[in-house]
């Protein structure tokens, strides 16, 4: 039997075609091209000659690897094939200049997933609902608005007292959270996004425009006391009118939400609560690079 792991190229999508993985209607599968460009690399563990399992990952801010787009075919199952994979995968994102940081998002009840990231020494950092709604009328009150903040170098106070001194996990894009650092904070993403605070300047709140497919208002809020806040939803809601003015298609409001969040949320509420996901990583420096998989000339 002969063993092949390689970096994916556009030219190999007949390879993923041919694969047995039970999804139907695959995203991955509509946009396999772009995904082996850019920030984006996909590989392939090949048997004999035929694909097996398929991953790669995706660079953000130059310091940060999000793991994903893992396919198995169903004929080649219960073989680790798919540990095997993540396991090179690991090490190769950990080999670009500037990586230190590689972490995957899985679903609660995927528990497949959980035991391959788990296997491989990715500690779980948090577990959030990617909440969506277009209606937030239930948590007004018809409080004033807060207030928005101009200063980049006051924005910047924010994030460093409220993510980068406790190195907290930020919602960068939608589905996409990391654990905050100085790179995940340029100033052209700070000058677009709108940050606002209560009146006593003890709450800080961070809008931002995010598409996936669809249209959203990112919303960043790193309390749990976001019923209580005067102000707060109306701020959000303004924004959220701004936005549709904006933009043609679905918008949706997109807040991340701990599992008590969610539950702490009115009976009338608006949300649709997916499934949650976990967030898994590990520092390059917290991590030895295992024993690369010998592969064909070596495998």
């Amino acid at each position: 039997m002969n063993k092949q792991i390689r970096m994916l190229t556009s030219e190999d999508f007949p390879y993923l075609e041919a694969m047995d993985t039970g999804i139907e209607d695959d995203y991955v599968v509509r946009i396999f091209h772009s995904l082996t460009t850019e920030n984006h690399r996909l590989y392939g563990l090949f048997i004999d000659g035929q694909m097996a399992s398929m991953g790669g990952y995706t660079i953000f801010a130059e310091r940060y690897a999000m793991l994903g787009r893992l396919r198995s075919d169903r004929r080649f199952r219960g073989n680790n094939l798919a540990t095997q994979l993540i396991s090179y995968i690991m090490n190769q994102a950990f080999q670009v200049d500037g990586i230190q940081w590689v972490g995957a998002n899985t679903q609660e009840y995927n528990i497949p997933a959980r035991r391959v990231v788990e296997k491989l020494r990715l500690k779980p950092y948090v577990m959030l609902h990617g909440a969506v709604t277009k209606d937030t009328s239930a948590l007004e009150t018809g409080a004033k608005p807060w207030k928005h903040i101009d200063s980049i170098e006051r924005k910047k106070q924010w994030l460093k007292e409220v993510y980068l001194k406790s190195s907290s996990v930020f919602p960068y894009e939608c589905y996409y959270s990391f654990p905050a650092s100085k790179e995940l904070f340029c100033n052209e993403d700070i000058e677009k996004w709108s940050f606002y605070e209560n009146e006593e300047k003890t709450r800080v709140l961070i809008t931002k425009y995010d598409q996936k497919k669809d249209h959203y208002l990112h919303v960043v809020y790193p309390w749990s006391d976001m019923l209580s806040q005067k102000g707060l939803w109306e701020t959000i809601a303004k924004d959220y009118r701004k936005l549709k003015e904006q933009v043609e298609g679905d918008t949706y409001i997109w807040i991340d939400l701990t599992k008590e969040e969610a539950q702490s949320l009115p009976e009338n509420h608006q949300f649709e609560l997916p499934s949650p996901w976990i967030l898994y990583g590990v520092e390059k420096e917290n991590y030895n690079l295992v024993d690369e998989i010998k592969l064909s000339s070596s495998f």
